[in-house]
């Protein structure tokens, strides 16, 4: 259970850091996800209310064709470190005593997100190339409620959401395989007769 909790967790942040941040931060502040001491305050009110204000200002900005690419940019960053920080915070949960292997399931996580994030970001480039980014809402409204029904899932029944995030994670490299075929047999010249 101890790595199938991080795995979803860290997917779930690799599709939407600050949507799993906030959702876990409520799941805290209702007692339902024990925070290790260091990130207790991702439980408090204030916290609570920042990530949710962020999670809305994220929901929206992944909707808008240019500005989730100028997003994903700054996601690059953030998804290793909300990854981090989450498993971390959950690591009392995760039955983390030992800090060398809380440290570990840390690291794991944050290259989880970030692998995840190089499937998103090829995912909706692939979109803004071929729909010219019309499709880009809609594929947002799946990622959304993909990572809700993911990190619901890694704090009630962990197994589950790490079937789901296995399965989330198996499409995206399939998407981006599909897309670097595409792309290659477009850039790969017809040779004369």
């Amino acid at each position: 259970m101890l790595f199938a909790t991080a795995y979803a967790l860290s997917t779930s942040v690799g599709i939407r850091p600050f949507l799993t941040l906030a959702l876990a931060s409520l799941a805290m502040h209702l007692g339902y996800l024990h925070p290790a001491h260091e990130f207790a305050f991702l439980g408090s009110d204030g916290a609570t209310v920042l990530l949710a204000s962020i999670a809305m200002l994220e929901f929206v900005a992944e909707k808008v064709p240019a500005v989730d690419h100028v997003l994903h940019i700054f996601h690059i960053a953030a998804k290793p470190v909300a990854a981090v920080i989450l498993v971390g915070a959950a690591a009392p949960d995760l039955g983390g005593g030992d800090s060398a292997y809380t440290y570990a399931l840390m690291g794991a996580a944050a290259l989880n997100a970030l692998g995840v994030h190089a499937g998103v970001a090829t995912l909706r480039g692939a979109s803004t190339v071929t729909t010219a980014g019309v499709a880009n809402p809609f594929i947002s409204l799946i990622e959304d409620a993909a990572t809700v029904i993911a990190t619901v899932l890694a704090l009630l029944a962990p197994l589950a959401g790490a079937i789901l995030a296995f399965l989330v994670t198996l499409v995206l490299i399939f998407a981006a395989r599909a897309i670097f075929r595409h792309v290659r047999s477009r850039a790969t010249p017809v040779q004369p007769a």
